[in-house]
């Protein structure tokens, strides 16, 4: 029985592990779409620091990637960028493979 129990915790812990994996890999990609943003919005440095926090925090009011989708869709309709959806579900995209890679990369060299 004990092998059983052993079993359950290390797939328990693996779970923990990935889940909290998934977090700062979203937290990342968040905070590079909202630099992204932040640049075609023309926003300074401190501007942008702030904004990218915001845009971290926006992901924190529903399960999904909508959440943020509208937060950068609103900010950037209201500065006058010209985008739609689909550009920035498709910066989404590439910013979840660069917050990726970075995650890697920041955790083979610890």
């Amino acid at each position: 029985m004990t092998s059983f129990n052993d079993r359950e915790k290390a797939f328990e812990s693996k779970f923990a592990r990935d889940e909290e994996m998934q977090f700062k890999i979203t937290a990342r990609r968040n905070r590079l779409l909202g630099e992204w943003a932040a640049e075609k919005m023309g926003l300074t440095p401190e501007e942008t620091d702030s904004y990218a926090k915001e845009v971290v925090a926006a992901d924190f009011e529903e399960a999904g990637d909508e959440d943020v989708v509208r937060k950068l869709m609103g900010d950037l309709t209201s500065a006058e960028v010209d985008i739609d959806d689909a550009g920035i579900r498709a910066a989404l995209t590439e910013k979840m493979v660069e917050a990726r890679r970075q995650f890697v990369e920041q955790t083979t060299e610890e």
